[in-house]
This record gives structure tokens, sequence and C-alpha cells, in this order.
């Protein structure tokens, strides 16, 4: 399996102006092909493309100072990008026609592992122009430091900048499999204001509660905004709030990261069950009309906890590659009416989110919601192992090593 290894990096003033002007010049390339193709134009495909790389750079001659392996990702990027996006459009999808990359965002740089150079705690990158090209040495190649030090044997070097202007490199590494464990099962339930309840088979709960800070960060984000949007758009007020927005949104979702990471390694390794079972459950599905209340604040912070604060997504992917990693076993398994039903009798009623406890009116079952869940989750899976499980049981070390086997 693949493993990225995030790095911070000590960047001078001159080698960040270097990195700024190669992914400024790498995003404007992204971004040309990109209206070119909403204009109309046939993909050509990466050889094509990149075969038009000489061409860009008689237009553009600043391209020449870009090193060439970064300008080659960028019709890697774009051929990804579109082959994704003519998979969706035959599947019946919704296509998503790839987007043009802002400017405050920083262009992610892709340098193959053979032209990198990593001496003690020091970070060679090169640039372009000099040698056997025409072209003098405009910028002379980006020397870094390494706050940590870098794993071996590494396959790609990505450098990434934050909102708070913090440069960043990723090592991608592979790693062996883990030996599969041998266990029971533990069935989870996610929710909004606990992340996950679980339950195992001797009916020990486990309750993970989720980032509790999101509160103050809304409230500080709200003013900076409700500031800004009082100001002149561009003006020298608008710009410093919108960067001190952008720095605060960025601890936000750092603190949020740092959340679901340690609830997930808890998950995938501190547990001894060697099966994880959790709910294949949408965002969409916990703002329906349903569960909304009627009073429109209440639905906006409804909408918000949901889409932004609970993170279900990055949640069950970084389940998936930490349970690969430790030898667990994930699966996905539908939990319609699990809420609903009880997990003694059976018996079904109308569970609206503001209803923390179960209270059954056939067997007198008193229970917290997440645990009754969670309980179902654990009894429908168990219902389905054997010869006669479905395909909507979908296990995540079984796909990565049909993955692999192509």
């Amino acid at each position: 399996m693949l493993l990225c290894t995030k790095i911070r990096l000590q960047v001078s003033a001159t080698d960040a102006a270097t990195l700024e002007f190669m992914q400024v010049k790498c995003r404007a390339l992204y971004n040309w092909w990109i209206m070119r193709l909403r204009d109309g134009e046939h993909w050509p495909g990466w050889a094509e493309a990149n075969a038009s790389l000489q061409a860009s750079k008689a237009h553009d001659p600043e391209l020449g100072f870009v090193y060439g392996k970064l300008l080659h990702e960028v019709y890697f990027r774009l051929d990804k990008a579109m082959t994704a996006f003519f998979r969706r459009a035959q599947a019946g999808e919704s296509p998503g026609f790839p987007r043009v990359r802002p400017r405050h965002a920083f262009f992610t740089l892709c340098y193959p592992a053979m032209y990198v150079k990593v001496e003690g705690d020091r970070l060679a990158l090169p640039t372009g122009g000099g040698g056997k090209t025409s072209l003098p040495k405009l910028y002379s190649n980006v020397v870094a430091q390494l706050t940590e030090s870098a794993p071996a044997n590494y396959r790609e070097v990505a450098i990434s900048r934050d909102a708070r202007g913090h440069y960043y490199a990723s090592f991608v590494t592979e790693q062996p499999n883990a030996v599969p464990r041998c266990g029971g099962v533990v069935a989870f339930d996610l929710g909004i204001k606990i992340l996950a309840t679980g339950v195992n088979e001797q009916g020990r709960v486990y309750t993970i509660g989720g980032f509790k800070g999101h509160h103050w960060y809304n409230h500080q984000l709200d003013k900076i905004r409700s500031k800004r949007d009082r100001c002149q758009k561009r003006s020298r007020r608008h710009v410093h709030l919108s960067q001190i927005y952008q720095r605060v949104s960025e601890r936000k979702r750092a603190k949020q990261r740092d959340c679901l990471h340690k609830a997930a390694h808890f998950i995938a390794h501190r547990l001894v069950e060697s099966t994880v079972v959790i709910g294949d459950l949408s965002q969409r599905q916990m703002v329906m009309k349903a569960h909304q209340d009627k009073y429109a604040q209440q639905r906006r912070q409804l909408h918000r906890a949901v889409f932004n604060e609970w993170g279900l997504y990055r949640l069950t992917q970084m389940l998936e590659y930490k349970c690969l990693r430790f030898g667990k076993e994930l699966y996905r398994i539908d939990e319609r009416y699990t809420s609903k039903d009880c997990s003694v009798c059976g018996h079904r009623q109308d569970m609206p989110l503001w209803k923390r406890t179960y209270r059954c009116g056939t067997c007198g079952l008193v229970i917290d919601r997440d645990v009754n869940s969670a309980i179902n989750i654990r009894q429908r899976f168990l219902a389905r192992l054997g010869p006669h499980t479905d395909s909507s049981v979908r296990c995540a070390a079984s796909q990565a090593q049909q993955s692999n086997s192509f």
C-alpha cells in the first residue's frame, strides 16, 4: 500500500518566491487547457497535449524557467481529470467537468523521486533553465530545510502550501500490507452529536467524541466575515480580513483533521476487534425534511454541522487505509432504519434527530439512539455473513487487493 508522509519545510523568502513563480505558471497552463476544453475543443490525450509544450513555451517564454517535469505533470493531471469526467458521464452520474484552479490556492508541484535530492535535513528541488537548454538559469535551485527526517525509498515528492503560508513536502512511500488479525466484530454508528458509537459482540459500548472547538471557530469566522462584508471589495482592509479568515479556517481544519485522525487510529489500531463495520450513510440523509425543525436558524445550524464539522467522508477514507495498514477488515453496510428499529423486538417508530433516547413502545426498551443503531448494524452484518453475503457489503482490504492485482 502507498503511504504519504507530510513534513513541514523551512523555506527562505527567495526560495518561496521561486516556488510561487513555478506554481503560477503550472496553474496558468492547466487553466488555459481547461478553458479550451470548455469551449468545445476535443481532449487529444496526454501524449499529444504534451507534444504541444514547445508551442506553449514559444507563446510564453517564462515557461522555460519552470522545471520540465512539473510541466509534464500538468498534462498528467489533465488526463486524469478528463478520464474521470468521461467515466462519470458514461456511467450516468453527474459528470462534473474539471474546474479552473483559483489564484488563492497553491498548485501542488509534484517531483519524481529521481530528480529530488535529500541530504540530511536538506531538500533540493531543481528549477528550469541552464544546462543543455539555451535559456539562462533565472532561478537557482530551491534548498529547503526539513523539520523531520525524510522516509527512505520514496517514489514521489509533492510540494504544497496551506492558507497560513507554510510549505510542506509529502513523500509517497510503498509499505507492505499488515498481517490480517483474528478477532471479533465491532459495529459503529456515525452521528452528529457524537462522532462514533460502537458496540462489539460482548455488548461493550465505545463512545468517540468529535471535534468540540467548531462553535468557537464558527463564532470567530462569522465576526470576520461580517466585518469583511461591510468593506469595499478588493480594498486593503478587505484583503487583510480575507487573509485572516483563511488563516482561522486553516487552523480549524487542522484541528478537525487531527481529531478525525485520532478517532480513526483508535478504531483501526487500539481496538482488539479485527472486523470493523460502519453504516453506509449519506450526509444528505441527515438534512432531509423529515429531520429538519421548523425554525430556519436551527436548519442552518444542522446544515453547518453536517457538511462542515462532521467530516463523514474524510473519516471513512481514513478508516479505509488505516484498517488496511493495521491488518483489519472494514465493511460498509446499509444502515437504513437502524435508528428507527428496536434492537430487541424490531418495532419501528419515527426517530427525529432531536430525540436522543430510544423508547420502544412494544417491549419497553430504553437505550441511547446511537447505541441502538450500532447494535442493529452489528446484527445486520452478522446475519449477512456466510454464503449469502450480497454485494452491498464491501471490504476495504479486498478492494485494495483486487486493485493491486490489476
